[in-house]
């Protein structure tokens, strides 16, 4: 078992320090579970709301407008429900050492791209080519 890294409120991953150290790795962790779990709490509100709206209204135009919102929601939790998986993915990668990485080039990924989107696999440079291969064939 890892010894627990100290890690100040205030700490935020600077390019002047070893790439990944354990406060950096501990930083990305805290942030993801947090993350992880605002989306659980508010996959758990969807739920006791789609509970209390369950219920039969009489005028068509309400009730259509009701599971209109109500198919958006789902959506917008299904959505999510696939985000926390990225978020379990990310959590794996840091346990195995292999978190900031990117999965193409073996590089790191800048610090700037962790922050903003601690799921991400690849460099900005990997993810535009990814991107632009996967227009192109669908564009075919």
């Amino acid at each position: 078992m890892k010894a627990e890294v100290f890690l100040p409120d205030d700490y935020r991953p600077a390019e002047d320090e070893p790439f990944m150290n354990d406060r950096q790795l501990e930083y990305f962790r805290r942030k993801l579970l947090t993350w992880k779990q605002e989306l659980l709490e508010q996959s758990a509100e969807t739920i006791d709301s789609l509970q209390d709206s369950a219920r039969n209204v009489p005028d068509i135009a309400d009730r259509a407008s009701e599971e209109t919102d109500r198919a958006l929601e789902l959506r917008t939790r299904d959505r999510q429900r696939k985000l926390v998986a990225k978020i379990d993915a990310a959590l794996r990668r840091i346990e195995n050492g292999e978190f900031g990485y990117c999965e193409v080039t073996g590089e790191p990924i800048s610090l700037k791209r962790l922050d903003a989107r601690p799921i991400a696999t690849m460099t900005l440079e990997a993810q535009e080519k990814h991107e632009r291969r996967e227009k192109v064939h669908r564009d075919d």
